[in-house]
């Protein structure tokens, strides 16, 4: 089914009987050519892209729960490419090439809405720090422009510019970056690769890896054993607990990151705003209310909940940089399981055993990295060659002492 303009007026002019499941449920074969652990957007699309730019076509998706369950539907929704080293920008400019163009490919309305991001600084170090970024970000051919406060001002005149403890002073804004509906991209992807005939089987739990002569040859689920040719693990902040069933430790802790939305109110966001003197990062949904976050909680979890301390040291951020923010009433606030690596950068890796390959460590960048990591995962899996853009998020880049520490705070993943 192609949907459409004409398709929507149809239906609803003969009582919306025509519409079908957007993906089917079938029952696991025996065998696959490719088994992705985990039906989040990295999977997904691994397996959207395996099909359709890769010609493969015996394909399975395995989600313990549901579709949309997990840290594709846990988050503040931000795409941007706003990255400076060499190991990143090109990754995530390729990502956001892919993000402009997702909702044709799809044939579905993911809502992408590249409404600009802006980060702010506050004293001239942060500002020249930010020269800098931008810089780089021109280099690899990416938008970026240093704004004054003059500029902010014009754009967001409701931000606290004066009588704060961190007066603004400027920004530096990518006008291509934005948001985009994190539930419409699980949904949208799992159609896309259900119609290129993708068996996504929910509720089919993985619950070890058959191995011989060191070769992985098929999963065992809750759903029986499951063989496969080669098997993509992408779970995110379950990385380390379902690549150790296979033996294989990870350089990577799990820590929860929560969001918050408040109540609906009236177009007040412009895009995206993050606060340079805390981690604070505040949007506005399509529906009014507005969405943000701040740092991961201080230890190690795999609740999708966090604890009050970070509820209010969040909340804040938020009122030190817009006071407006204290008379908006939280409606609800989640949390999302992060896979932290030791660099603050993600993983795209062949591991130690034939036939198995890794996604992960993708910290605060998964969301935003969602069609490239699925591009390039699919590339390495069809081909096992890494994709140009993704040749440095190598497993055993610690070893090599090739880090891509991004942010420069250290190498705890608290940090980052």
């Amino acid at each position: 089914m192609k949907y459409s303009a004409l398709k929507v007026i149809k239906e609803a002019l003969t009582g919306h009987k025509g519409w079908r499941p957007a993906w089917r449920s079938p029952q696991p074969k025996a065998h696959y050519d490719f088994v992705i652990i985990g039906g989040g957007g990295h999977g997904l699309a691994t397996a959207y892209y395996l099909a359709k730019e890769f010609g493969q076509a015996n394909i399975a998706v395995l989600e313990k729960g549901w579709i949309g369950g997990g840290n594709v539907g846990r988050n503040t929704t931000i795409v941007r490419s706003n990255y400076m080293l060499d190991g990143n920008e090109p990754f995530y400019e390729f990502s956001m090439k892919l993000w402009e163009n997702l909702e044709q490919d799809l044939n579905y309305n993911a809502m992408v809405s590249q409404r600009g991001v802006l980060n702010l600084y506050h004293s001239d170090a942060q500002r020249d720090a930010f020269r800098r970024r931008g810089n780089a970000m021109r280099l690899h051919g990416v938008d970026a422009e240093l704004l004054g406060r003059e500029q902010v001002e014009a754009m967001a005149p409701f931000l606290n510019f004066d009588n704060s403890r961190f007066p603004i002073k400027g920004g530096l804004l990518q006008p291509r970056g934005g948001t985009v509906r994190h539930d419409a991209v699980a949904w949208g992807y799992a159609r896309a690769a259900d119609q290129r005939g993708v068996d996504i089987i929910q509720n089919c739990e993985v619950t070890g890896f058959r191995i011989e002569q060191d070769r992985v040859v098929g999963v065992e689920t809750s759903r029986g054993f499951i063989g496969a040719g080669k098997v993509g693990c992408a779970v995110a902040g379950n990385s380390s607990r379902v690549m150790q069933k296979a033996g294989i430790r990870l350089p990577i802790e799990s820590h929860v990151l929560q969001a918050f939305v408040s109540e609906g109110l009236k177009p007040t966001i412009p895009g995206v705003i993050t606060f340079g003197a805390g981690h604070f990062y505040v949007s506005q949904s399509d529906k009014g209310g507005l969405v943000f976050g701040g740092d991961i909680d201080g230890y190690n979890s795999y609740a999708q909940r966090g604890n009050l301390p970070v509820v209010e040291d969040v909340c804040e951020g938020g009122m030190a940089l817009m006071p407006m923010i204290g008379r908006a009433r939280l409606l609800r606030m989640w949390g999302g399981v992060m896979d932290m690596s030791m660099d603050g950068s993600p993983f795209i890796d062949r591991t130690s055993l034939n036939g198995l390959y890794f996604n992960g460590g993708w910290c605060y960048g998964g969301f935003k990295a969602t069609p490239a990591s699925g591009w390039c995962f699919a590339h390495l899996l069809a081909t096992d060659t890494p994709h140009p853009t993704a040749t440095a998020y190598r497993l055993d880049r610690f070893q090599r002492g090739a880090m891509i520490d991004e942010k420069g705070q250290g190498a705890q993943p608290n940090l980052h």
